[in-house]
């Protein structure tokens, strides 16, 4: 009889360096392509201050150093200036991810006085009609105005896009925008296909001629700033043949904290079943991090099952996305679907292959689903 192997239990993963505090799911915006849960109306009360103030003090003493504050919409807090204060003392390095509404410049000084370090301002395009559309809002002129009082007040100017079927031909005009109000950095995101984008992916995924076409923009762009300028054009997962090293592997650098104080390994992890996810109100962020079953149930790489425990980029891609692997497959231990290798690459291929499709879900007219507290 051959002995049985035993499965080497995960290595102890360093500090969670980069810590994610989702402050609110509350948001004037309505995006379509949100990655917030789509049942975030149920979700259950949030932290109060001397919660999210107790995560900060623990989170540094195990070694985390950066800090994103998002929602939602962050500016809906109240105590956003206490919680930047407490992170500028304990040494983080603080980043604002907002949709700018709110950013009054009364509170932007607040914010400065603070010490908050970086803000990332959200764009949804690059005419007014097409970013009010998109998030059913009117905030293309209030965005505007925010992006010159982050320059005023001398904070890197960081802009975000998200990218997708309704905007990805406008990528020109987009950089061009940046360009007038003095971006030093702007990302290019195509869309992750959770929360609402997932409820959208049929009327937001591009074709695969937008995506060529926008990398072509994006490049002679490139050429033509050079360094005045860094563009990162993250490329959507779908056209791909290999994923992407989601979160650098599941519960090795990245924590965050959902509103309602649920620890998660990546923002959208909440989904994945089998899972009980530890909460800030009953845990201390070390024995979470270090010792909870749902954090240490991705890592390493005893979980993976073939062909991820044969591949040699393993390391590398560490399996690619649970939850895209979960929402592709139904099993978040399969491997990730976008990788050509996977069993199931062919599910990805095909819903590529709908975006080529002339009777596709926009030209049909089939309505965009936007973020509301009344959608389940």
């Amino acid at each position: 009889m051959s002995a049985q192997v035993e499965e080497a239990p995960p290595k102890r993963p360093g500090p969670p360096l980069w810590l994610l505090l989702e402050l609110t799911y509350r948001c004037p915006l309505h995006c379509a392509f949100c990655y917030n849960p789509t049942d975030f109306s149920g979700i259950g009360p949030e932290l109060d201050t001397a919660d999210w103030l107790r995560v900060l003090r623990e989170a540094r003493a195990l070694g985390a150093v950066q800090l994103g504050l998002s929602g939602g919409e962050p500016l809906a807090r109240e105590d956003l200036e206490s919680i930047v204060a407490q992170a500028h003392d304990l040494g983080f390095y603080t980043n604002l991810i907002t949709s700018g509404v709110g950013l009054t410049e009364g509170r932007l000084a607040a914010l400065k006085e603070a010490g908050l370090d970086h803000i990332q301002l959200s764009f949804q395009d690059s005419t007014r009609r097409i970013n009010d559309f998109l998030s059913s809002t009117r905030t293309f002129e209030l965005k505007s105005r925010v992006a010159a009082l982050i320059k005023k007040y001398r904070y890197p100017m960081v802009l975000n896009v998200v990218i997708h079927r309704l905007n990805i031909d406008h990528v020109e005009d987009i950089l061009a925008m940046a360009e007038r109000m003095g971006a030093e950095y702007v990302e290019l995101a195509n869309t992750q296909y959770y929360g609402w984008a997932w409820l959208n992916r049929a009327q937001l995924l591009p074709s695969r001629e937008q995506l060529r076409r926008a990398e072509d923009a994006t490049r002679r762009f490139r050429e033509r700033v050079g360094s005045r300028m860094r563009i990162f054009f993250v490329v959507p997962d779908y056209f791909e043949t290999r994923p992407k090293p989601c979160m650098n592997g599941l519960g090795q650098v990245f924590l965050a904290i959902a509103p309602d104080g649920l620890a998660l390994p990546c923002h959208a992890a909440r989904m994945l079943p089998g899972l009980a996810f530890p909460n800030v109100r009953d845990a201390d962020i070390g024995s979470i991090w270090y010792d909870s079953p749902a954090f240490n149930r991705y890592r390493g790489e005893a979980w993976m099952r073939d062909p991820c425990r044969g591949c040699p980029e393993r390391a590398r891609d560490f399996g690619g996305c649970r939850c895209q692997a979960y929402l592709l497959t139904g099993d978040a231990a399969n491997a990730d679907p976008v990788c050509d290798r996977s069993p199931y690459h062919h599910l990805v291929s095909a819903i590529a292959g709908t975006a080529e499709q002339a009777d596709h879900a926009v030209a049909r007219g089939q309505p965009l689903l936007f973020r509301d507290y009344r959608a389940r």
